[in-house]
């Protein structure tokens, strides 16, 4: 059963990045304008593989060109203009000042939500909203508090004018960006005028109004601040991500998803449903402790001629004769639903510690965890953009350094990096924070027309930035880092081993220990399941838009029960359908800021690019990019991108510790029998899990902290 909190983490965590980590192998080489219009040209007339998810959401972006301009200027004021003012209200305002006033700006909208109900005639919103503004206007001191969901247990709904309109049968008209207000349609603008009208304020032309007015408008404006910031920093096209979260907000909102109890039914139906699975999975483990059954095999699959070197010599036969793999570590009461839903799971490893203060994030008061991590960049390529990183020190110039490297796909910013950061920090280690190869960040610090997706190559990079960087912190702070353990996950994980084997033969990073956590085993079997998964659907059906929206509305109503003392649930209230259409609409966002930065795609004007990704799959990527130049075949890019290449460095050496899964669905149980053979107990498994699933668990947590520690 899973504790209301950690669970609570779990759906915040999915909200902030849509994020589950998995491995992806995505890059392009830099084309030439003649090749890149060819190329649209030629896709232009198929119908998408995959879902263009903005055009689905808020149909033909038939103003891009200026939307782009308008976006860019908006964000420009927002960061010169607006963050500015609140950073100095949140440093003048202390947290819980700022909700009470965010909360009492709530109860003044109440005739918004009042007529919006009218219109739609629903009665029941009309019976709620009033009973809630009554109460809070009295007995919570004009709105300052909520007694009437805290005491009388009447939930908040969120109605504004536009939910009227669409009712009334108005057509929302084409997206726009307008100046301050950003995104919007002509129908939510007229929701918002009208919505001025019903504003009792409007009407009160004083100055004390007005200041009012003012600072209500600064306090409730500041909390979109850490979104915009996210955006910015996360998304290699944040026009293209606004536009998305736009749509499927207003689709939720005008659906009225936002109003119906989805959990209530869905999560007792996903726990019945995943209950004979779960039973299913723990009898295969039993006593015995058998691995999951094998997934379907695919041509891509490597066989054991690829073994080459010193460990070719191990008897093949070995792994036949061999009693299956029992698990190191077995995770108690985990109940496992299936493995794309347990890999959701990897959300649940949090530090609400990181981020504790009485003061907001904008706060220059603010001295949380998260807020005392130092940002700072290396130049790897002069005519480049310099590589930005993330670290924090010890006080004691000997201490020992961590060297994070995160799933593919996730920058320096990323949360789990924070929460190993932390983690790492209170046993006495500096922190380095690096983002993944596979990020567009990376690629923009790398020479024009890097192409990311061989392990070995990619593994020079990244030791080159490494060692940039601790030269860089070595003389910035006169220290010397004598003892370094690097500590990757998924992708990461691969780039953390492909590295250990590179310094066997060739060590100037001079690092004690690597340890990887789910690296794929053989990368292009892992691409095959993500295509996979993302197969299962109608790309571009009004069920895929429906159930996508019913998600997200389901991770949002989840988030407004936090405060519910009563709530707790024994399941992910997501259906194995539902996971796979979180992580493929994750995993094709990566691959679009992948491409969108490799092609080199000017921000501020319209682009078609997004014709040309909707229509890449992973294994296009990997034949008409990595395979264009004939110097690689798919038989060499399948053994160069599996760990057995590295079988020498894994049967020879002891500095390394591997963590997976018996149920990883980016692997199979042949692969982990025969990494086995060549690791032996350098591997560890876990009975279950899934990708990643299993980060939170204090087994897993233990024990990487004893590996951290030189107790391999």
């Amino acid at each position: 059963m899973l504790s209301k909190n950690k669970f609570l983490s779990l759906i915040l965590a999915l909200l902030l990045f849509f994020n589950v980590n998995s491995p992806l192998l995505l890059a392009a080489e830099q084309a030439t304008a003649a090749e890149n219009k060819t190329d649209i040209q030629a896709v232009e007339a198929q119908k998408p593989k995959y879902p263009d998810y903005a055009e689905m959401y808020v149909g033909e972006d038939k103003y891009e060109g200026f939307n782009r301009k308008m976006f860019n200027l908006n964000s420009k004021l927002n960061k010169f203009v607006a963050r500015p003012v609140h950073i100095l209200w949140a440093s003048v305002m202390p947290k819980y000042g700022m909700d009470r006033l965010q909360s009492a700006y709530n109860n003044i909208e109440y005739p918004k939500r009042l007529a919006s109900c009218l219109l739609q005639k629903d009665g029941e919103g009309v019976k709620n909203e009033t009973l809630r503004f009554l109460t809070n206007t009295t007995i919570g001191l004009g709105g300052l508090f909520d007694p009437a969901d805290k005491i009388f247990k009447i939930k908040p709904t969120s109605e504004n004018m536009e939910q009227a309109l669409c009712k009334c049968k108005m057509k929302p008209g084409p997206y726009l960006v307008a100046p301050v207000l950003n995104a919007c349609t002509p129908r939510s603008l007229c929701g918002r005028a009208l919505e001025a009208a019903l504003d009792p304020s409007v009407y009160l032309g004083t100055p004390v109004t007005a200041i009012v007015k003012f600072g209500l408008m600064v306090n409730r404006t500041s909390y979109m601040q850490p979104l915009a910031k996210m955006i910015e920093s996360t998304y290699a096209d944040p026009y293209d991500i606004q536009k998305k979260l736009y749509g499927i907000e207003n689709y939720i909102k005008n659906s009225n998803l936002d109003r119906k109890d989805l959990l209530q039914t869905e999560a007792e139906l996903v726990e019945e449903d995943q209950s004979a699975l779960a039973e299913e999975m723990i009898a295969q483990i039993g006593d015995e402790a058998a691995p999951v059954e094998e997934k379907e095999s695919t041509p891509l699959t490597m066989t054991d001629e690829y073994i080459t070197g010193a460990a070719s010599a191990l008897d093949d036969l070995e792994i036949i004769k061999k009693e299956p793999i029992k698990p190191d570590i077995v995770l108690s009461d985990y109940n496992p639903q299936c493995p794309v839903v347990d890999s959701m799971r990897t959300a649940l490893f949090d530090d609400p510690s990181i981020n504790k203060s009485i003061w907001n994030e904008l706060s220059i008061w603010n001295r949380s965890f998260a807020k005392r991590i130092k940002t700072g960049s290396v130049s790897v390529v002069p005519e480049r953009e310099a590589y930005k990183y993330r670290y924090i020190l010890q006080k004691d110039k000997n201490a020992p350094l961590v060297i994070l490297y995160p799933s593919i796909g996730e920058g320096a910013t990323t949360h789990h990096s924070t929460i190993f950061a932390k983690m790492f920090y209170d046993e006495g280690y500096s922190v380095i924070m690096q983002g993944s190869h596979f990020h567009w960040e990376f690629v923009k610090s790398m020479p024009q027309g890097y192409c990311p997706g061989v392990p070995a190559v990619d593994a020079d990079n990244i030791k080159l930035v490494t060692s940039k960087i601790i030269d860089s912190l070595e003389k910035k702070y006169e220290r010397k880092f004598d003892e370094k353990v690097v500590v990757g996950t998924s992708f990461g994980a691969m780039a953390t081993l492909f590295l250990a084997d590179k310094e066997s033969k060739n060590n100037t990073l001079n690092i004690s220990r690597f340890i990887a956590v789910s690296p794929p085993i053989e990368l292009t079997y892992a691409l095959e399941q993500l295509d996979k998964n993302a197969d299962e659907f109608d790309k571009n059906s009004s069920e895929v838009k429906h159930k996508t929206a019913v998600t997200a509305a389901k991770i949002l109503q989840l988030v407004k029960l936090k405060d519910s003392p009563e709530f707790e649930i024994g399941a992910l209230p997501f259906s194995e359908e539902e996971g796979k259409l979180i992580t493929t609409f994750i995993l094709r966002q990566k691959l679009s800021d992948l491409i969108f930065t490799i092609e080199n795609v000017a921000k501020g004007q319209k682009t078609e690019i997004y014709d040309a990704i909707n229509n890449t799959s992973y294994r296009d990527y990997v034949e008409k990019y990595l395979l264009k130049n004939g110097e690689l075949t798919m038989d060499d890019l399948q053994y160069e991108t599996s760990l057995f290449s590295l079988s020498d460095y894994l049967a020879n050496n002891d500095n390394y510790r591997i963590y997976h899964s018996l149920d990883d669905y980016f692997t199979n149980k042949s692969q982990i029998e025969r990494l086995k053979t060549f690791s032996g107990s350098r591997l560890t498994c876990l009975d279950c899990g899934a990708h990643l699933g299993f980060l939170y668990r204090k087994e897993f947590i233990e024990s990487l902290k004893a590996d951290i520690a030189g107790k391999m």
